[in-house]
C-alpha cells in the first residue's frame, strides 16, 4: 500500500497495490503489520457499514474521550466525499479540514486519527460505505458538529439545500459554539 500523507499530519490517504487480469482484480483492503509499520500502531475492535443514496450528508461526528475513535474508512460501492476536521484545542490546524473523494473504482482508503470529527457526501446514486473502528462505539459519549458550518469551508460538492441530513445532524452546534475534549499534543492514544 502506498500512504499518502495530507496538509493535516496524522490524516493519509492510502492507496492499495491493485492487481488486475483477464478475471477482474485483486487488492489487499488491510494489513495489520503493514498498517503499523506505514501508519500508525493500532488495533481495529470494530467494522461498520451504511448504504446511502444520492445526497446524504453523514457527520461531522466524533466519541468524546474516553471513547474517542480512530477510524480507516472507503468506499466499496459508488462515490463519497469523505471529510475529516480537525477538533484538537491548540493545534495548529484546528478547524481546517481534509477531504477526498473515495470511489469504488480509486480504492482508495482514508484513515481519519483520533481528535477529528469526520463525515461524508454521497455523490453517486447510490454509495456502501465501511469503516474500522480502533473503540467500540459508546452512545453516551457521542459527539458532532455542524455538517454546514460555513465557518469550516466545505466544498461538499452535494447541494446544502437538498441534502438528506438527520434530525440530529441538522441541529448540531458549528464548530466555534462546541465543547470539545481533545487537546493538541496530548496522547489520545494511551
Amino acid at each position: 500500500m502506498e500512504v499518502i500523507k495530507t496538509a493535516i499530519e496524522g490524516v493519509v490517504i492510502i492507496e492499495p497495490r491493485i492487481f488486475t487480469d483477464a478475471r477482474g482484480y485483486f487488492f489487499e483492503s488491510f494489513s495489520q503489520k503493514e498498517f503499523d509499520e506505514k501508519v500508525r500502531p493500532i488495533r481495529f475492535v470494530q467494522d461498520n457499514e451504511s448504504k446511502s443514496s444520492y445526497g446524504v450528508m453523514r457527520g461531522l461526528h466524533y466519541q468524546k474521550m474516553p471513547y474517542t475513535q480512530s477510524k480507516l474508512v472507503r468506499c466499496v460501492k459508488g462515490a463519497v466525499l469523505d471529510v475529516a476536521v480537525d477538533i484538537r484545542e491548540g493545534s495548529p490546524t484546528f478547524g481546517q479540514h481534509v477531504a477526498v473523494e473515495l470511489t469504488e473504482e480509486n480504492h482508495r482508503q482514508f484513515f481519519i486519527p483520533k481528535g477529528f470529527a469526520h463525515g461524508f457526501a454521497v455523490l453517486s446514486e447510490e454509495a456502501v460505505f465501511q469503516y474500522k473502528c480502533d473503540e467500540f462505539y459508546a452512545p453516551e459519549s457521542e459527539g458532532g458538529i455542524q455538517l454546514i458550518d460555513e465557518a469550516l469551508g466545505i466544498d461538499w460538492r452535494v447541494s446544502v439545500e437538498n441534502a438528506i441530513l438527520s434530525e440530529k445532524d441538522l441541529h448540531r452546534a458549528c464548530l466555534k459554539d462546541s465543547v470539545l475534549d481533545f487537546k493538541y499534543g496530548e496522547d489520545l492514544y494511551k
